[in-house]
């Protein structure tokens, strides 16, 4: 077999396979495992995407690092604290115009995310590549 007709079928399987892969990525449903917002949590989630929160704030380290990582802030604050900050802004972030429904909305995001785990987890590293491993106990 010429070289030519060697790398072409490489390249022709490579390429299958890498359709075939994408395919299954991208039809596949997402399995989320245990967790299960509300309908009142999934309308502050929405809100949430809305106002583009995450560009400024995280959810369990991912997101913007303008502001602080979210994802346990209803186990720091009180409800009230978070109703009067959405509104008034801290520091940088702007002041929004949530009404009470609104609000609570966002307030119930953040309980039910605060119930589905921590961040950062207290066995983990963050390692200068940017990759998180699990401390090891010696």
């Amino acid at each position: 077999m010429k070289p030519f007709k060697k790398y072409l079928l490489l390249f022709l399987l490579l390429l299958s396979t890498f359709s075939v892969y994408n395919f299954m990525i991208y039809t596949s449903k997402p399995d989320y495992g245990n967790i299960h917002l509300s309908e009142k949590a999934i309308c502050g989630e929405n809100l949430w995407l809305k106002n583009n929160c995450n560009s400024c704030h995280q959810l369990y380290g991912l997101g913007g690092y303008l502001g602080p990582d979210l994802t346990n802030v209803y186990a720091h604050r009180n409800e009230d604290y978070l109703k009067a900050m959405l509104n008034s802004g801290v520091k940088a972030m702007p002041k929004f115009n949530f009404n009470p429904t609104e609000k609570e909305a966002l307030v119930q995001f953040f309980k039910e995310v605060n119930q589905t785990g921590f961040y950062p987890n207290i066995e983990s590293e963050l390692e200068t590549d940017g990759w998180v491993s699990i401390k090891r106990k010696e």
